[in-house]
């Protein structure tokens, strides 16, 4: 009997519940196409929740979703919470408790949507980013001194471990491996002045390329490589980097492939449980009209299924979202696409039954 795959769908803020809706249509319909076994259990966390009940993520319920076999999370932001408690308390706390320490990024540019970038196309634009998602400046090391006087000291400290770099770059490599595309992997950093923290990252990238002899590597300083995504993307395969620069080079490439409305991103713990979801934010000037592209959240949905070693089911559903890209949809942006939100979602789940 087929393994039955325990998704917790947290459908978070703004238009979250309404991308994540359509992106578990699409999964149940790869489901039955493919005789995959899913069982959903959505659970309420978010700016709604915090301001009715003052929980962010109670400890019962990420004792539940340790339990799981994935997480596919819709949107996270409240414009009635302060920014920090529910990125910090919420996406950050899932982050480091289930040890998602990669971040996956798909930077690909699909026939039928706009770029940004003069004479670029399909073929130009399709590398993947690596981040490391666990570490760095997002470890939260740091305070305060004299905290609203004169004399105010605020320091953030980066936290670069040899087992945090190794584990991230050694993942790099891999899957720059099976990826086997160009087989060419590039560290981004900034070695000319994060002089302590990038030796660690380039010496053991060197280190760890020794053991791949097939993976061509190179090295970029961050922000060249932010004017090289624009001037020429068709020069990246795989790049690796730390937590805030592909913080920052993800957004980058999510405006090069075509906007928010496509990117789609994983947190993965390879050996335990990983979170799916659109990279957008919660938009809520849009909640409840229907107008917002679930695109983003059905791609995640697709990350998903290649994650859980269903690699049939993620072609068909990646296949759909060409097809209706190209059959369905006016634009992308949100209110322009000449479909509402549960329409697209009917036409890629359409495409996926076949």
């Amino acid at each position: 009997m087929a393994k039955t795959h325990r998704i917790a769908v947290i459908p978070g803020d703004g238009t979250g519940p309404e991308v994540v809706a359509e992106g578990v249509k699409v999964l149940t319909a790869a489901a039955d196409r493919f005789r995959i076994q899913f069982e959903f259990q959505t659970y309420d966390l978010g700016g709604e929740r915090y301001l009715r009940t003052g929980e962010v993520l109670p400890e019962g319920v990420l004792a539940e979703l340790k339990r799981m076999d994935a997480i596919y999370l819709g949107a996270i932001g409240h414009p009635q919470v302060k920014p920090g408690v529910l990125e910090q308390g919420l996406l950050l706390k899932l982050r480091f408790e289930l040890d998602q320490y990669i971040n996956l990024r798909p930077v690909k540019l699909y026939p039928g949507v706009k770029t940004p970038l003069r004479d670029k196309g399909p073929s130009d634009i399709d590398l993947v980013v690596v981040r490391e998602n666990t570490e760095g400046l997002y470890a939260g090391t740091g305070g305060f001194l004299r905290k609203g006087t004169p004399q105010e000291v605020a320091i953030q400290t980066s936290v670069n471990t040899r087992r945090g770099v190794e584990r991230c770059i050694r993942f790099a490599f891999e899957y720059c491996k099976k990826r086997n595309k160009k087989k060419k992997l590039t560290l981004c950093g900034k070695t000319n002045v994060l002089t302590f923290a990038f030796d660690l990252w380039e010496r053991t990238f060197h280190e760890v390329a020794e053991e791949y002899p097939e993976i061509r590597t190179d090295y970029a300083h961050v922000d060249a490589l932010c004017m090289w995504l624009i001037k020429n993307p068709e020069w990246f395969d795989v790049v690796v980097t730390d937590n805030m620069f592909g913080d920052i080079i993800t957004d980058l490439g999510a405006v090069i492939q075509g906007g928010m409305g496509i990117a789609a991103g994983g947190n993965l713990n390879p050996e335990g449980v990983s979170m799916f979801e659109p990279i957008g934010g919660s938009a809520p000037k849009y909640t409840g009209q229907g107008v917002i592209n679930p695109l983003a959240a059905i791609a995640a949905g697709q990350m998903l299924l290649a994650h859980l070693g269903h690699a049939a089911a993620a072609a068909a559903v990646e296949q759909a979202v060409v097809k209706t890209i190209q059959n369905d949809l006016k634009d992308l942006a949100a209110g322009k696409m000449g479909l509402s939100t549960s329409q697209v979602g009917d036409r890629v789940a359409g495409y996926v039954s076949g």
